[in-house]
């Protein structure tokens, strides 16, 4: 860890420029970035917060052949999309840049360069599907066919989505081009690989050794996990129409691999910030004084844990990344947020059905951050905290004291008299909340230092509450001076501790309190945030915080139910075909029985995968599925299912398989269990 750093280096995820900014990417990247990076400039911290858009690999040029335009319109679109919802938002980027700026394209080649003239790259001629109609090499998501794992027939030539096995494109069964349909053939092509295998002494003592007690347990566990597995060479080139030209002779046609480019990005747009700001980029990355964080969400981990940092070890002047504090999943509503279902709260929709309301999805968000797990995003869950927290303890704390404040002094900071132990004990704790708050924060605890922040304005609302200027006045006016002198040194400490948090309505209150800028440290520092004499401002504002009523709710739940039906209709449509006439001697040798599963449990090191004991009739035997994603072992312990008992066993992950359950997707994208219900039935029973 970094002791000490005269410098910060953020890095949030670059976004996909496929599509616009939803609410999963904004609770697990980018908020708890800007937090960060709002929280160390409040500290006068020397900070660069790092972003822009990824617009190169095989998502945009599958998005452009689906619209029928071209790469660069697509990326032209969304990144002005992106751009957009993301200042609307606040998201105080100090640099937002794109992978096709020609700064980027320098950069990555010159990285590139560098590592091969080194001789830091493995150069080998393999052989890859081939579409020779489209007479293309076809990229890992341009291809399809089964998995040779779980025979789940749509499998991607990267990953099985059914079973989260990591595949090859050739190791698919029957692969077919998404771009022709057709089969594609084996041809030869020559390739650079980074030999991951090399770093792996490397990795064992940075981060399994070294990170072990200050990473989040699920980077460091996933990271672990990798790393123990085994690491082999990685392709750092591809065979595409679209990305950065590999520098090299012989090269021609081949683009860096998108994974090897795109964290560059991060150096190049630090790089096209520091020349437009007259610094000098390189102390924010190579300097040992400078404390390196990049936010992401959970699918990123290994490619910043042990893909990047190994290419910034070969590269041999960068530092590297202090902490990688990635969240998990944020689900809506129930269900994962799909963006090909259009499942999502999309940022620039919320913008505009909730004008003036960024704070409020900031504040939900955060409270129900996926820090250590996935969490669920609610419509009511979401009106709830703007209702009952934003409004009824902050909104209504600052709204009291400013109403008294007007009309008791006309707007004019009282001068105080002798505090008793009541105000100083709360101007004590006051001095106490920015440490506490940090505490958090420096620990990537989003969540509870929000919690905290709320507390000081949970601390205003008590002392109001229980001291009562509004019934004192009367009686002892010169009391109450000093009662509303202590409510408005915690509204001013507000105004600067809920910044990070909630910028928008800080901003607001510093119009409200007619107070310039504050530090961080000076609300512990100062008992007169707001000194006697101090004029707040006297005309009428709108509320910090309105309700959100339940009509604008139920436009929101009644959205996406639409979408829920425009699903079904979709998946109704394009319901796969029907397969190859089979004959009555290839079904015959189907044995399909009905069994129940007795034991569960999930399999070391894999995120996706159930270990399972079932009762067959025949026997007990274990069955290895895919499954973790969607039930947990305490679920489908009992439950009846069917099993083709005379599938050929394989090996998954050192445990023998012996046999295959059917399951399906329902109309809502589920999967569920393809299961005989009815009573009578035993075990054992086949189904014909």
């Amino acid at each position: 860890m970094v002791q000490n750093p005269k410098r910060y280096t953020i890095t949030a995820a670059l976004p996909y420029t496929n599509g616009p900014i939803h609410i999963g990417h904004l609770a697990g990247v980018y908020v708890p970035g800007d937090i960060y990076a709002r929280f160390l400039r409040l500290q006068g911290k020397d900070v660069a917060y790092i972003c822009g858009s990824d617009e190169h690999g095989v998502a945009i040029s599958m998005k452009a052949k689906k619209e029928g335009i071209t790469p660069q319109e697509v990326i032209d679109k969304y990144d002005g999309i992106i751009r957009q919802s993301f200042q609307d938002f606040g998201i105080s980027f100090d640099n937002y840049s794109r992978t096709s700026a020609k700064i980027h394209h320098e950069t990555a080649s010159e990285f590139f360069r560098k590592l091969y003239d080194e001789g830091k790259f493995i150069e080998e001629t393999t052989d890859q599907l081939y579409d020779e109609k489209a007479d293309q090499f076809l990229a890992d998501r341009f291809v399809t066919g089964t998995c040779p794992k779980c025979s789940n027939p749509e499998a991607y030539g990267d990953q099985c989505e059914k079973c989260g096995s990591s595949l090859n494109a050739t190791d698919l069964i029957d692969p077919k081009s998404t771009i022709t349909g057709t089969t594609p053939v084996l041809k030869s092509t020559k390739h650079w690989f980074l030999p991951l295998n090399e770093y792996s002494d490397f990795l064992q003592k940075w981060i399994v050794e070294g990170h072990k007690n200050d990473w989040k347990p699920n980077v460091y566990g996933q990271v672990k996990s990798w790393i123990d597995g085994g690491l082999e060479p990685r392709a750092v080139t591809r065979d595409l129409d679209w990305g950065i030209d590999v520098p090299v002779e012989g090269a021609e046609g081949k683009k860096l691999y998108v994974w090897f480019d795109a964290p560059i990005g991060y150096i190049s747009s630090t790089k096209e910030w520091a020349a437009r700001e007259g610094k000098d980029w390189e102390p924010y990355w190579k300097s040992d004084d400078t404390k390196l964080v990049h936010f992401i969400g959970k699918d990123n981990i290994v490619f910043h844990c042990v893909i990047f940092p190994a290419m910034l070890k070969a590269e041999g002047s960068y530092i590297l990344p202090d902490n990688v504090p990635a969240n998990e999943f944020l689900n809506l509503e129930g269900n994962k947020l799909s963006t090909s279902k259009n499942w999502a709260v999309w940022l620039h929709e919320y913008l505009l059905d909730f004008p003036e309301k960024q704070d409020a999805l900031r504040y939900a968000l955060t409270a129900n951050a996926p820090e250590t797990k996935d969490n669920d995003f609610t419509w009511k869950d979401f009106q709830a905290r703007n209702n009952n927290e934003l409004a009824a303890i902050f909104g209504n704390f600052i709204n009291r004291v400013v109403v008294l404040t007007n009309k008791y002094y006309d707007g004019i900071v009282p001068a105080p008299n002798a505090y008793n132990e009541v105000d100083e004990a709360t101007l004590t704790e006051l001095k106490a909340y920015p440490a506490v708050i940090a505490s958090s924060v420096e620990r990537y605890r989003f969540r509870e230092a929000l919690e905290k922040m709320m507390n000081v304005a949970r601390l205003g609302n008590k002392y109001l509450a229980d001291e009562e200027p509004w019934k004192m006045v009367k009686n002892d006016p010169e009391r109450v001076k000093t009662q509303m002198y202590v409510a408005l040194q915690i509204a001013a400490a507000l105004r600067v501790l809920a910044e990070p948090f909630l910028p928008f309505t800080a901003n607001k209150l510093a119009n409200i309190l007619q107070l310039e800028e504050l530090d961080w440290n000076k609300v512990t520092e100062t008992s007169d945030l707001l000194p006697s004499g101090h004029q707040i401002l006297t005309e009428k504002t709108d509320v910090l915080f309105a309700q959100i009523e339940d009509t604008e709710i139920q436009k929101q739940i009644d959205k996406l139910e639409a979408t829920k039906k425009a699903n079904v209709v979709a998946t109704k449509n394009t319901i796969m075909p029907q397969k190859e006439t089979a004959t009555f001697d290839d079904f015959s040798k189907i044995d399909l029985r009905v069994g129940t599963i007795i034991e569960a449990e999930k399999m070391p090191k894999a995120d996706k995968l159930l270990v399972l004991k079932v009762d067959t009739g025949l026997d007990v035997r274990t069955i290895v599925s895919g499954i973790a994603e969607h039930f947990t072992p305490e679920e489908v312990i009992g439950k009846r299912v069917t099993v083709l008992v005379n599938l050929a066993p394989r090996a998954l992950r050192g445990v023998e398989s012996q046999g295959m359950l059917l399951l399906t997707n329902n109309a809502e994208g589920k999967l569920v269990f393809v299961s005989p219900e009815k009573e009578g039935v035993e075990n054992g029973a086949t189904i014909a």
